[in-house]
């Protein structure tokens, strides 16, 4: 996009995104997600992501991300526990390893930088 834009985060319409099967933990996670934007060299991007209840691990990119409805617990290796729910916001560092126990469906806006 080259312009700017609004997206209704809570009503955006979101495409289904397999995870690894390695990654599932526990539970049957399922994810979907939305770019909504992304620079023109592909090393910003943002977007809509979610993720039904399940326990699911992670190798995080440096993100930001706005929780906007749902819950989870995210362990990060060798670090704290952050619990997130509406209207939390988080920054997770480029490489931490996680492990992501979603409670409630969760929906973040996220705000990715490679």
């Amino acid at each position: 996009m080259t312009h700017s834009f609004v997206v209704r985060i809570p009503d955006a319409e979101l495409a289904p995104e397999p995870l690894d099967p390695a990654q599932i933990v526990s539970g049957r996670p399922e994810v979907t997600g939305r770019i909504v934007w992304e620079s023109e060299d592909g090393r910003q991007i943002r977007g809509i992501w979610q993720i039904t209840p399940g326990v699911v691990t992670d190798t995080e990119a440096d993100e930001l991300f706005v929780v906007i409805s749902g819950s989870a617990t995210i362990e990060v290796e060798g670090g704290e526990t952050l619990a997130v729910g509406p209207g939390d916001m988080a920054v997770l560092r480029e490489g931490d390893r996680t492990t992501w126990t979603v409670h409630e469906t969760l929906r973040k806006a996220y705000a990715i930088n490679l």
